[in-house]
């Protein structure tokens, strides 16, 4: 017996070889009927017998293409019509609500295609299918039609055009395809020129990486800056060029069998290495491994591996088994991506460029994990990952802007949270216009119009600037409750929960700057139980870049006066040192800070590390780095008293007293990181006791540190806790946007009831 069924499925299906499949299960079925693409998601009727009709929609939901994610399926009994065969119609306009695909690596079918020489792909940087290649990074407009996308720029030869309009070949519908034929062309420039050289431009770029030269690569969102990791010199002519002295850089390796020459890795970290997503993993070097310089990452046990994720990436690293491969920038600027834009900022920095007329439509930075903990966790969420949502279990359309630094934004509509990828640090103005843009941007593709903007409390942040100028109802969140309703969000935690926030800088309720609080709420509210015991900054800001000034605020209140003269001698502090501390204690430009991130600074300083911070979290690395070295026993003392404070002055007194006695540094940075465990995990156990909260929420930026969330984690396990921490999104302020969505959505929730 014949039925009809119209179908209407919703998530990630386009782009990703959804039609195909639904044309090609709907023949094997001998089923007739249609499909078409809308902004709406994509509609389907299918005619058949009812066996058939019922295999259909098992088959669709439980066996769609590799890159498709299925939200929704709605489905509907219709009249039989008269028609004969299964057809794919033109795609219809629609309300918007399709998802828009991440960019994905190149799969294994298009690699072996460029690795072919009977195939037109042969050596084609560009070649893609539905299964891979540029989505998100080169998409104008949905429905994802190709002219919508940059690629509207590259009319079809016969040959694409043919597989494209072929449901059987695996290229059907693939909007970025191309040949060498009718598709992009690389070109190879020299920075010195501006004009493309003759010649092979694989093989000029090769040959000039092996010189020792720095070559800027274009990618899918955005430049890189490739060199030789191998070569100390180019390594360090790349560093004073962009401006980055210290903060690791990433190596592209050629493939799996490379990176384990560079690193130590387990079963999770290969896997993640290999997925489609591609993301930087961060990783353990491998001892007397393939000779990369120290200049890649000073003083650093881990380094940052990534594979090839586009089919140029393969070509390039077919010579190399690693490429120094980092963001086409300088410092704390926005990657480069228009052509434009990267010749005018990069060609101080690089010799030349590897590039290609194809444009990209918006930047997007790599992702970066790390596996730690049982799980992988972002600790930038960008490339392979945005714009995918995350569901938020209240609904309502509300934009919320995220923090200052590490910055993401967060669209919210009908329960999805579509976090932007990675923006960076809005004090810098280009960043801050990009970040506007990207605003833009999301609103159009996803089409929401904003009833509610969500944004961090802190007055001085360039996102209270924009929610002021905004002219939207405004909700202003607390930074650590934000945090703690990020990992509620990405858990469906309804709460009440405990939540351990150890972070830098986040601005109080009382005016304060917080950052190491004992919270415990869900997403609608929270309380303080516990804090950090306030210290001053001397100096306001650079108190943050100058560790030593932190360690001499947190000395001038454990120790008595007269040792801070010794103190200050031992550990090299700067002669302005007293005129600091008097201008402190009279309360000239010294804020005070209850943040876990100065406690590490301060102990960082004491330990040994001396100099300007020159990236977030510096001073904090160098300690845990330290710390891993240490195989000792012992642990600094941090006590709670009765008012909800947690004293700090026996471990600076402790960690003073072992520096005069000559302590080796591994072992001060060992008792100050067990001493913040210990002190992580007595917190955790004694207010789940007070308040009979077993679910316990750890988030902030300090919770990067391994050493430290390792440790903690399994002894919280142990004491019965259910723990959670962030890892679909970045427990640095990445993850911040998430949060204050889901706050955002709990409020407009409370106001409907």
């Amino acid at each position: 017996m014949k039925e009809r069924y119209a179908l209407h499925v919703q998530g990630i299906v386009q782009g990703v070889g959804f039609r195909p499949f639904v044309f090609n299960l709907a023949e094997s079925l001998g089923l007739s009927g249609w499909v078409l693409n809308s902004a709406a998601g994509v509609f389907i009727e299918i005619q058949g017998e009812a066996a058939a009709c019922a295999g259909f929609c098992r088959a669709l939901q439980n066996q769609p293409p590799p890159l498709a994610r299925i939200d929704q399926v709605t489905c509907q009994k219709k009249p039989l019509a008269e028609e004969e065969g299964f057809r794919i119609l033109e795609s219809a306009p629609g309300v918007r609500q399709t998802l828009v695909s991440a960019d994905m690596a190149v799969c294994r079918d298009c690699l072996a295609d460029l690795e072919d020489p009977q195939s037109r792909m042969y050596r084609y940087p560009f070649v893609n299918c539905t299964n891979c290649g540029p989505r998100f990074t080169i998409i104008g407009d949905i429905p994802y039609d190709r002219a919508n996308t940059t690629m509207a720029d590259f009319p079809m030869c016969p040959d694409c055009a043919g597989d494209f309009a072929d449901p059987r070949n695996r290229r059907f519908h693939a909007q970025p395809i191309a040949c060498p034929a009718c598709g992009p062309r690389l070109s190879f420039v020299p920075a010195e020129t501006g004009e493309a050289m003759p010649g092979d431009p694989l093989a000029l770029a090769t040959d000039w990486l092996r010189q020792g030269k720095i070559v800027a690569v274009k990618g899918l969102g955005g430049y890189h800056l490739a060199c030789d990791p191998l070569n100390q010199e180019a390594v360090c002519r790349l560093r004073r060029r962009k401006n980055r002295y210290d903060k690791p850089l990433a190596l592209m390796a050629a493939g799996l069998a490379a990176a384990e020459k560079i690193c130590l890795l387990n079963q999770e970290e290969k896997e993640l290495l290999l997925s489609r997503r591609r993301p930087i993993v961060l990783a353990l070097r491998r001892p007397q491994g393939l000779p990369v310089a120290e200049a890649v990452a000073p003083g650093n046990r881990r380094l940052g591996v990534f594979l090839p994720y586009t089919p140029l990436h393969h070509l390039l690293l077919q010579s190399f088994d690693a490429l120094v491969m980092t963001s086409g920038n300088l410092s704390d600027e926005p990657i480069a991506c228009r052509d434009e834009d990267a010749f005018q900022r990069l060609s101080a920095i690089a010799d030349g460029f590897l590039t290609h007329n194809r444009r990209i439509q918006r930047r997007c930075d790599d992702s970066v994990a790390v596996w730690a903990a049982g799980s992988a966790r972002l600790l930038r969420r960008s490339r392979g990952y945005a714009p995918e949502p995350l569901p938020v279990a209240e609904q309502g359309d509300l934009l919320a802007l995220g923090g200052q630094q590490s910055n993401t934004f967060c669209l919210l509509r009908e329960g999805q949270g579509f976090l932007s990828q990675h923006i960076g640090d809005l004090d810098d103005e280009a960043t801050y216009a990009d970040y506007r843009r990207q605003i833009r941007d999301f609103c159009r593709l996803f089409e929401v119009k904003p009833r509610l903007l969500v944004y961090d409390k802190h007055p001085q942040y360039a996102t209270a600037r924009y929610a002021a100028e905004s002219g939207l109802p405004l909700l202003a969140v607390q930074h650590h409750h934000a945090h703690m309703a990020s990992v509620l969000a990405e858990y469906a935690l309804q709460g009440p929960a405990l939540a351990l926030i150890f972070d830098g800088t986040g601005y109080g309720d009382d005016g304060a700057l917080w950052g190491g609080e004992v919270l415990l709420g869900d997403r609608a509210r929270y309380s303080r139980l516990a804090h950090l015991a306030y210290a001053p900054l001397p100096g306001g800001e650079m108190a943050i870049r100058q560790p030593w000034r932190m360690a001499l605020s947190y000395l001038s209140a454990a120790v008595p006066a007269e040792e801070l003269g010794s103190a200050a001698a031992l550990c090299h502090w700067p002669r302005q040192w007293p005129l600091l501390l008097q201008a402190m204690k009279s309360g000239v430009n010294a804020p005070l800070s209850s943040g876990m991130g100065r406690l590490f600074d301060a102990a960082a300083a004491l330990a040994g590390f001396s100099g300007d911070i020159r990236y977030q979290g510096q001073a904090a690395i160098y300690l845990e780095q330290l710390a891993w070295q240490d195989h000792s026993q012992g642990a600094y003392t941090l006590t709670r008293t009765a008012e909800g404070q947690i004293d700090w002055r026996p471990l600076f007194r402790e960690m003073l007293r072992d520096k005069r006695q000559g302590v080796p540094p591994p072992v001060l940075a060992g008792r100050f990181h067990r001493g913040v465990a210990d002190l992580a995990v007595k917190l955790a156990a004694f207010f789940a006791k007070e308040t009979g909260v077993r679910q316990l929420v750890l988030s902030g930026g300090c919770w990067q540190n391994l050493w430290l969330l390792e440790q903690v984690w399994p002894r919280l396990q142990e004491s019965g806790l259910a723990v959670y921490a962030n890892a679909a999104v970045p427990v640095n302020d990445g993850g911040l946007a998430l949060g204050q969505a889901a706050i955002g959505a709990a409020h407009l929730a409370q106001g409907k009831k």
